[in-house]
């Protein structure tokens, strides 16, 4: 066990190859089942006999454990120790996963999928961990980038293996298939890690700060995920909610400030560039996560395209990742990361800007050339702004600086998803009245169809029909390119605070920890 302030010497040879397997596994295992379940909803809603709203708790018990568990990650390395808490937590979600796909009742299975994500929490900022901690600093960014592929590979193949599954074996698949993928991975890591365990003090729980956690996190949970099905604000649940999770933020953020040992050490924000990087990364990550939720929902509910195609539509993001990634782990130390980061933002601004010419006539070469820049801009993405994020962190800070920098980030993607889709929707709602106003004067080419249908025969009736779903095309790709356009703004906005940080070159973390955590 390596004592307080004990420098790990880097792994070397088939032990680092293999922790570095180990630890990469678990994170794609999470991050995979943040996903999975998304096109798996109206199956499993069908075989239990509930709703398909109802059935969404699938997704969202999951969400809100999960970001419950991600903060304590710091309290739980220091009471447990990085390597017991890893591999915990990873056995902890492969028995959840078999308990998941068993599971008679949404009752039960939503239980299960609390239990899974309160497991998941700790693994993706103690895979970061581990990783730094197995590389010399000069390979920190190799590090990072072997992880990172992880990451921007899980979501592009969660809805296709989970609609594949669904499909063609049945939906307690997507949970079976963690239970190999898991126990490997957990003897991986616990084969080459198990030696060097962090040092382990019995500092007392925040009782309190958990409980503000668990309140403000649930009642602000809810509302992301109720807010659009309750019509937001008008609705007075969501009002209460709102209010709930506003009240109960400032309180737990009072308390975490003033007690002696917070559950979540917020002091962590007195850092320029984790503050700084933390909303960089943050909000662009919402904006880069709502995008890649919208983007394939256009496609199926207004190009014809089937989950599958859609699916095709945005591989190109993993597949250039992934062969980039490594270059750009290997420029951490030699390349200022805020000039990678700003390649990573001008590369999306220019993206969501080619998107928003999109019409409803766009082919799947239209379609895919952005999808392939996408992957360009991404290799350049997330290595750099974790470097900016933990240059100047102490490594025992680091699972903590994890878990509160994850959380945000989360958080900020749960956020972006829901207020993409309903702005989305309201642009169209207003497009719709606009383009059926044209349509009813005789204007544009809506109404020239429109009056072409009455001269071929076709009943008023037929004929506004025929018309009205050419309307709904136009209005929702009007919508969306809308969203893309605006989204394409806020990433060269975002350019100015990103400078603002400290440069991270060379070295990183501040004691030879790499920093790209």
């Amino acid at each position: 066990m390596a004592g307080p302030g004990t420098a790990l010497s880097p792994l070397r040879g088939a032990p680092l190859i293999i922790g570095t397997l180990g630890v990469s596994l678990a994170t794609f295992m999470t991050v995979l089942d943040s996903s999975i379940a998304n096109v798996s909803v109206p199956a499993i809603a069908g075989d239990m006999g509930v709703s398909p709203s109802q059935g969404t708790w699938v997704i969202t018990s999951f969400a809100v454990a999960n970001a419950i568990s991600v903060p304590l990650t710091g309290w739980l390395t220091r009471r447990f120790g990085q390597v017991r808490l890893m591999v915990s937590s990873i056995l902890l979600f492969v028995l959840c996963s078999w308990m998941c796909g068993v599971a008679p009742t949404l009752d039960t299975l939503i239980i299960a999928r609390v239990l899974q994500g309160l497991a998941a929490g700790p693994l993706i900022p103690l895979s970061q961990t581990l990783l730094l901690t197995s590389y010399p600093p000069a390979r920190a960014g190799t590090a990072m980038a072997a992880w990172g592929m992880t990451v921007l590979v899980a979501p592009v193949v969660g809805p296709l293996l989970g609609g594949w599954i669904t499909d063609n074996i049945s939906w307690p698949w997507i949970f079976y298939i963690n239970i190999p993928v898991g126990l490997l991975s957990a003897a991986m890591t616990w084969s080459v890690y198990r030696r060097r365990e962090s040092a382990r003090a019995r500092s007392p729980l925040d009782y309190i700060g958990l409980a503000l956690l668990v309140l403000w996190i649930g009642a602000l949970q809810l509302v992301i995920d109720l807010g659009k099905e309750l019509d937001w604000f008008e609705s007075r649940e969501i009002v209460t909610l709102a209010v709930i999770a506003s009240v109960g933020f400032l309180v737990f953020l009072a308390w975490e400030l003033t007690d002696a040992h917070p559950i979540v050490d917020l002091r962590l924000f007195g850092q320029r560039n984790f503050l700084i990087g933390t909303v960089c990364f943050s909000v662009s990550y919402g904006l880069f996560f709502g995008n890649v939720v919208l983007l394939p929902l256009w496609l199926q509910q207004h190009m014809g395209y089937t989950a599958i195609w859609a699916g095709v539509a945005l591989a190109p993001v993993g597949v250039f990742a992934i062969m980039l990634s490594p270059w750009v782990g290997r420029q951490i130390g030699r390349i200022d990361p805020r000039l990678l980061a700003t390649l990573a933002f001008l590369g999306y601004a220019l993206v969501l800007w080619l998107r928003s010419d999109f019409n409803s006539d766009a082919d799947v070469g239209t379609i895919l050339l952005p999808t392939v820049l996408q992957g360009v801009a991404t290799a350049f993405y997330f290595i750099p702004l974790q470097a900016i994020i933990y240059a100047r962190l102490p490594m025992g800070r680091l699972p903590a600086a994890g878990g509160l920098s994850t959380f945000v980030r989360f958080t900020a993607g749960a956020m972006g998803t829901s207020a993409f889709t309903t702005l989305w929707e309201r642009r169209a709602v207003m497009h719709h009245a606009h383009l059926t106003e044209q349509a009813s004067g005789g204007q544009g080419a809506l109404g020239q169809s429109l009056e072409h249908l009455h001269a071929s025969g076709f009943t008023g009736e037929q004929a506004l029909g025929v018309v009205n779903r050419l309307i709904d095309q136009q209005a929702y790709t009007m919508a969306v390119t809308d969203v893309f356009y605006l989204s394409a703004i806020l990433y060269l906005l975002l350019l100015i605070p990103l400078w603002f940080t400290s440069p991270a070159v060379g070295n990183p973390s501040g004691d030879g920890a790499g920093g790209s955590h």
